[in-house]
């Protein structure tokens, strides 16, 4: 049994997606997040900044003592992960490869949809992973620069994200069966991202995927938090407003939480 935390960073308040399915999958876990929202998005920044950004959002969670970390953001995965993972002696997960793994077992047609930040479909590294396990399944990529920063402004429900997701949606519609959310901020977008796509396509919410590989590595290491031990409750803490951060947060979660913010 291991009693500290898990670390979760984002560049946002997108990575809230993975820490609420892990709430759900593991409710006697607890979370360390800080999400980077002053400096959201990632996704069109340029690489050498999102590793040094990463670098510092990884700083932070060791100052925690975590027991793992998790990368709840794609862009961070995509330029970071790998580095970050080779460095540390504790866990560190990313979301690609759950979430390309999940792609191949969901595809019938073998027709697989990849939305992501530009960074993240720059790097072509969720076409990579999904051919290095399936190399038939055919992969169309689109960055979407304008989705994360409707999720950061809690515009996700407005008249406006729905315009946006049309517009930029259009090219894919008939020719993917199935749909990887490739940022974390996403699936606050997935009503309308299905309704656009049509109830026959896939969505695959990356994040979630991530958890249940949480929930494995937890096992394997034998680090699980022991059920019967005092819980000192989540923390979450964010570079930009704690309120607005909240607002989004509990909405989505579902829970009253306590927010710090914190300079990086």
């Amino acid at each position: 049994m291991d009693n500290r935390p898990i670390g979760f960073l984002d560049s946002g308040v997108g990575g809230l997606t993975v820490a609420r399915e892990l709430m759900r999958q593991l409710p006697h876990e607890e979370i360390v997040y800080i999400g980077d929202s002053a400096r959201a998005p990632y996704g069109p920044r340029p690489a050498e900044q999102i590793r040094e950004f990463t670098w510092q959002l990884v700083n932070f969670l060791l100052t925690k003592d975590v027991k793992m970390i998790v990368f709840a953001c794609n862009t961070a995965t995509a330029v970071a992960w790998e580095e970050v993972k080779e460095a540390l002696d504790i866990p560190v997960l990313g979301v690609i490869l759950p979430g390309a793994s999940a792609a191949i077992k969901a595809t019938r047609a073998g027709n697989v949809g990849v939305l992501g930040t530009p960074m993240t479909i720059q790097s072509d590294i969720y076409r990579q992973k999904i051919q290095d396990l399936s190399p038939e399944t055919q992969v169309l990529s689109l960055a979407c620069p304008k989705f994360a920063p409707l999720v950061e402004s809690n515009s996700h429900q407005s008249s406006l994200a729905k315009k946006v997701v049309y517009e930029t949606l259009g090219q894919l519609k008939g020719k993917v069966d199935t749909l990887v959310l490739g940022c974390t901020h996403y699936p606050l977008l997935r009503p309308i991202i299905q309704n656009v796509m049509g109830q026959g396509v896939k969505l695959i919410d990356s994040g979630a995927e991530c958890a249940r590989d949480i929930s494995v590595l937890l096992n394997y290491f034998e680090i699980n938090h022991s059920r019967t031990a005092e819980k000192k409750g989540h923390k979450f803490y964010t570079t930009a407003s704690p309120a607005a951060f909240r607002e989004i947060a509990e909405s989505w979660l579902g829970s009253v939480i306590d927010v710090e913010h914190v300079t990086l």
